[in-house]
């Protein structure tokens, strides 16, 4: 009973190329966080949050760029994917990516009122993060991810 569980799970996490990166099973309910925590920082252009893993290594950004009101979903990647792909509890999707080798990551960037923002910050429990053949990474939807999205608005 145990390995059907884990197998279900580890579904939830695969990707398939044929879907660029929106993992095989869309939902990430029963997916336990990351272990790790946010942390919230003011920068010369906005604002930033970084989620580190329990080792201290960063797994995902999220920045605001005020000047442009623009929200920057940034992710940790060793290859070039074309989208991310976004899970929350109410919304999912796939967001056209770029991929930066000088920094070995994959960035979506969204305008400070789209409602994937809203979902993003008000997902029940956890958010997923995904590029092309990497499993998604999910992590606890924490008030400094709202923080960051209310900087862009005002």
């Amino acid at each position: 009973m145990y390995l059907t569980i884990a197998a279900a799970l580890a579904l939830t996490a695969q990707t398939s190329p044929a879907n660029q990166g929106a993992p095989i099973a869309s939902n990430l309910e029963y997916s336990m966080p990351v272990e790790g925590g946010w942390a919230y920082s003011a920068t010369a252009a906005g604002s930033e949050t970084v989620f580190s893993n329990a080792g201290g290594t960063p797994q995902m950004t999220i920045r605001c760029t005020r000047s442009n009101r623009r929200i920057a979903l940034i992710k940790p990647a060793s290859s070039a994917s074309p989208t991310m792909w976004v899970w929350t509890s109410s919304q999912q999707k796939n967001l056209p990516a770029t991929y930066d080798s000088t920094t070995a990551t994959v960035t979506a960037e969204l305008g400070a009122y789209d409602a994937l923002l809203d979902a993003i910050a008000s997902s029940r429990g956890r958010i997923g993060f995904s590029t092309s053949g990497v499993a998604a990474l999910v992590v606890p939807p924490w008030a400094e991810v709202g923080r960051v999205i209310e900087d862009c608005r005002v």
